[in-house]
């Protein structure tokens, strides 16, 4: 079964959460951290990614922080939870962009495979950051 992991999970709390603050002044990662319940030290890991693929801009220093990027309907679900798990192949076959499986030319099941995996990016394409965009000091995240 395919599965969004916690650090996909959080990675969208965290775009969640700045797409909610003023975009105007660098957002603390302390205060997402405590908006979110979300330890600094993994939030900081999941940051790395989120910097890696050009969806937050970071600030140094004293009054520094992060921001978005872009506008937040300009980013997809797809978009924000690829970059923090890298994978989100269904199976194993189609984790690379050129099949490496022996069998692939004459496997039956394959077409099942793939049409389940663009189903999901399909679907994860079809949100942007905007739509889940609310208050998250009184909005509710499954943790499971």
């Amino acid at each position: 079964m395919m599965r969004i992991s916690t650090k996909g999970r959080y990675a969208l709390r965290i775009m969640i959460d700045l797409a909610n603050q003023n975009n105007e002044e660098p957002v603390s990662l302390r205060s997402v951290a405590e908006r979110q319940n979300i330890t600094l030290k993994y939030m900081e890991g999941i940051m790395t990614h989120l910097l890696r693929a050009q969806l937050v801009v970071s600030i140094r220093g004293k009054a520094g922080g992060y921001y978005l990027a872009r506008p937040a309907e300009d980013y997809t679900i797809y978009e924000i939870l690829k970059a923090a798990e890298g994978d989100l192949s269904t199976v194993h076959c189609l984790s690379t962009s050129t099949n490496l499986c022996p069998m692939s030319d004459m496997c039956t099941t394959l077409p099942l495979w793939v049409g389940l995996q663009n189903t999901i990016q399909k679907y994860l394409e079809s949100y942007t950051l905007a739509d889940l965009k609310g208050d998250t000091t009184t909005a509710q995240f499954c943790d499971n």
